[in-house]
């Protein structure tokens, strides 16, 4: 049973922080695809309630420690402009799981005004899509490359 839960624990953490690492670590310690599923959507989807809910001042004071003297006009905050602009929240939750992780991609939805529940809505949406896919894809490769007779 505690085996069990530090499957399922190790799978949850690592999703809180890069979602393609949930489905890795899930198909790692020998969870069902279902399993893996299901906490590499929790996992990304606690990140994306904390930070939300945290909202925009907490958010300021946290980058305000990491950088004393930030620059307005770098080269990563104009690319990330641009992809708002070109995409917006749809997009950006659509692409976070696959390249940026639910940290990156919660803050950026706040930093550009988004409602908590726009934020949620497509987070989650975004979530079981990639989830569903990256699971059953991990877990059918790992069967394919290590079970083959």
């Amino acid at each position: 049973m505690l085996a069990q839960t530090a499957k399922y624990l190790a799978v949850y953490l690592i999703s809180m922080i890069k979602f393609i690492g949930g489905p890795l670590s899930g198909v790692a310690s020998g969870l069902t695809w279902v399993e893996t599923f299901i906490f590499t959507v929790l996992g990304m989807m606690t990140t994306v309630v904390v930070l939300t809910l945290l909202g925009e001042n907490a958010r300021k004071r946290f980058l305000h420690r990491l950088r004393k003297k930030k620059k307005l006009f770098t080269p990563k905050n104009r690319r990330m402009v641009r992809m708002w602009r070109k995409y917006g929240l749809k997009g950006v939750a659509f692409l976070t799981p696959v390249f940026f992780s639910p940290i990156i991609g919660t803050v950026m939805a706040i930093s550009f005004g988004e409602p908590a529940k726009r934020i949620f809505f497509y987070m989650l949406g975004s979530a079981l899509f990639w989830g569903v896919i990256f699971s059953l894809f991990i877990n059918e490769l790992n069967s394919f490359i290590f079970h083959r007779v």
